[in-house]
């Protein structure tokens, strides 16, 4: 009876907190995860008050708010969504792997975690936050803006990423040799490519077989469905979180609708406390160790956010703001960099505080880079622009002396005087040559830059269901 007492006292003071904390959030217009995190700090092992009788509950409800992130993500795409994206952007998705995921891995390696940790960490530095980048398209207005359809495009072939990435590193992490993680990564594949033709071919059927008009019955179809699938993929070593974002991908129409309606709170309520799990797993004392690593690795990685998001908006037709735009909005790491370090920190214990750390930096840096990194560019190239001109246009006389009139070389017929100045030999120093002033541009006469408004458009894409 004291056991459950204290279960009820202790889960009723986290959830109340996180409450308090997710108004607070709401306020100051913020993303709540970081404010999570730390209060999962305050509460874990090392913390200000460290929970015992309910931390086996947190960790099984933590494991629920992995599959709900993924089955909302998986809801939020039709397949054809996913087969178009993947056959557009396909380019600019590898550019993404590549100039994002190596520098974690990369760091790994310096460190002497392994190769094991390497791919871990690749995929932390890797995953951009699709949750907090949504609120923050929102929050901004650009929903409408021509460059958004790139930026879901990439964040789409990123979660599509995931489902062949997380079997990947669950192989690793459960220490199977080549041929068992060749053979889970065909699986993975295998199940993917079903149900993406199943959902194309099949997916009015399959959603009026789970469709109901009680929401009662369309809740406890969908969620049971969706742990019985993670469960099932976990079994074959695919990942739980996969099965939950196949099942997203198969229902389609009035059912996605329906079903993402009724568990989107239940989806933010375990999410809530799957980012508590991850952080009363943490020991506070653990982060000063990593965070230089961590804020190096967040100062690099948001340069090759901004890389990829220019690089994928020049590819696409959009003008330099709107590129520059795309970039920033990337920058924020969130759910999935905390999903991944926290299938990992097993192996490598530091990975855990660095991630950690490194999340915590870039979901407070992220909306402030959406916001700031077109005009802050915009700037800092005009300028640049602007000094260019000004020197290319500015009269020098050589070696930095006085600008000569023409004509007045050894053969023109002209002399100096004592006092420098350049005047015909045979005339009164009265009908020296006088050179007119030249006209140089300045800063006010540069062309300011496009109006972001330039890029907006009416009618907002769709995206989903």
């Amino acid at each position: 009876m004291h056991d459950i007492t204290m279960l009820l006292i202790e889960l009723g003071a986290v959830l109340l907190a996180l409450g308090i904390l997710g108004r607070i959030a709401g306020r100051i217009g913020f993303s709540p995860i970081p404010l999570y995190l730390l209060a999962g700090l305050a509460f874990g092992h090392g913390g200000l008050l460290p929970l015992a009788a309910s931390e086996e509950f947190v960790a099984t409800g933590a494991e629920i708010g992995v599959i709900l992130l993924l089955l909302l993500l998986g809801l939020e795409y039709t397949a054809s969504d996913l087969v178009g994206t993947l056959k557009t952007q396909y380019v600019a998705g590898i550019v993404d792997f590549v100039l994002n995921a190596l520098p974690g891995a990369a760091v790994a390696l310096l460190l002497g975690w392994g190769p094991v940790a390497a791919v871990a960490l690749g995929g932390v530095t890797w995953i951009s936050s699709s949750g907090v980048i949504a609120k923050v398209l929102g929050d901004l207005g650009r929903l409408g803006n021509r460059e958004t359809p790139i930026i879901l495009g990439i964040l789409v072939l990123e979660d599509l990423a995931m489902a062949v990435y997380l079997p990947i590193l669950t192989a690793l992490l459960a220490g199977v040799g080549l041929a068992g993680g060749s053979l889970t990564l065909l699986i993975s594949l295998g199940t993917v490519s079903v149900v993406l033709f199943l959902a194309l071919r099949y997916g009015r059927v399959i959603s009026r077989a789970v469709s109901s008009d009680n929401p009662e019955m369309l809740l406890l179809v969908v969620l049971g469905l969706t742990l019985l699938v993670a469960g099932v993929a976990q079994q074959l070593q695919v990942s739980a979180a996969v099965g939950a974002f196949l099942v997203g991908i198969a229902l389609s129409g009035e059912v996605a609708k329906g079903a993402r309606n009724l568990l989107s709170p239940l989806r933010d309520l375990f999410a809530a406390v799957f980012f508590v799990f991850f952080g009363l797993s943490t020991d506070p004392a653990d982060i000063p160790p990593v965070l230089g690593i961590a804020l190096l690795l967040a100062f690099v990685t948001t340069g090759t956010k901004i890389l990829t998001g220019r690089y994928a908006a020049k590819r696409a037709g959009i003008r330099p703001a709107g590129r520059w735009r795309t970039g920033g909005t990337l920058v924020a790491r969130g759910e999935f960099s905390i999903v991944i370090a926290g299938l990992a920190v097993g192996v490598e214990p530091r990975l855990g505080p660095l991630a950690t750390a490194y999340v915590l930096i870039l979901v407070v840096l992220g909306p402030i880079a959406a916001r700031y990194t077109e005009p802050l560019a915009t700037r800092i190239t005009t300028a640049i622009t602007t000094r260019y001109t000004q020197a290319r246009t500015r009269p020098t006389g050589g070696t930095g002396g006085p600008v000569s009139a023409p004509g007045s070389g050894p053969d023109s017929g002209l002399s100096s005087g004592l006092d420098g100045g350049v005047r015909p030999a045979s005339v009164d120093r009265s009908d020296a040559v006088e050179v007119p002033p030249m006209d140089v541009p300045t800063e006010e006469a540069a062309e300011p830059a496009a109006s972001s408004s330039a890029f907006v458009r009416r009618n907002p894409p769709s995206v989903g269901h």
